[in-house]
């Protein structure tokens, strides 16, 4: 029963660490639009999708979860649980980091758009950069899951 446990709490840490990473950076992209909508209130369309942007980290590691759920046996051995908890953890830690900085960039995107809504953009351009490397989070705990070693 340890590496059910063990693959549990895997697949716990990649939900709830990328869903955490996803709230924050969230968050913080939320404060710069709601401050900048006092400014510029039109600009509304623009600031959702920077605030939004953060938000995909929590659904690759609900994804994950989901994929990873799939492997789960009542009677896994100990090393197949740790195996299900290293393959976790990709999306769970990318994820986490990723979607808080994320978040900061998008939200100095907003402040720029307010003075420049033009250049709107260029601000989504540069919060894409941080998500590629949740990307690589997401599709190295794929590439894992996937490997075989599961049955």
């Amino acid at each position: 029963m340890i590496g059910l446990a063990i693959g549990i709490f895997g697949i716990g840490l990649a939900v709830a660490l990328a869903g955490i990473g996803s709230s924050i950076g969230i968050r913080v992209a939320a404060e710069a639009a709601n401050a900048a909508m006092i400014e510029e209130p039109k600009n509304f369309g623009k600031y959702l999708v920077l605030t939004a942007l953060p938000g995909t980290q929590g659904i690759y590691g609900f994804v994950i979860g989901f994929l990873a759920l799939a492997k789960l046996r009542a009677e896994m051995a100990f090393g197949d649980g740790l195996a299900l908890l290293f393959a976790c953890l990709p999306i769970a830690l990318a994820g986490l980091f990723s979607a808080i900085y994320q978040g900061k960039v998008t939200a100095a995107g907003i402040n720029m758009t307010v003075k420049h809504p033009e250049e709107s953009g260029k601000a989504l351009v540069l919060g894409v950069f941080v998500e590629f490397y949740a990307i690589l989070g997401f599709v190295i705990s794929i590439m894992l899951l996937n490997s075989g070693f599961f049955k």
